[in-house]
C-alpha cells in the first residue's frame, strides 16, 4: 500500500468533487481539510489496515 496517495473527494457542503493527496502513513488519522472550491472546512478520517484505507469526510458542524 502506498503512503502518499490521491483521492477523489465529494465536498459534503457545495458538493463539487475535487482530488486531495492523501498521506496514510501514520496510520489511523483524522485531520481538517479547506474544501478546494468553496473553501469550508472538511474533516477527513482515515482508517488505515493491511490492504486498504478508508476514508470518511464530513462537515465540520455535523455530529456522529
Amino acid at each position: 500500500m502506498q503512503a502518499l496517495f490521491e483521492a477523489d473527494v465529494d465536498c459534503p457542503y457545495c458538493g463539487a468533487r475535487f482530488t486531495s493527496l492523501i498521506d496514510s502513513s501514520s496510520g489511523d488519522s483524522d485531520y481538517i481539510e479547506d474544501c478546494a472550491v468553496c473553501c469550508q472546512p472538511i474533516e477527513f478520517h482515515l482508517r488505515v489496515d493491511d490492504d486498504d484505507t478508508q476514508i470518511t469526510t464530513t462537515r465540520g458542524d455535523e455530529i456522529y
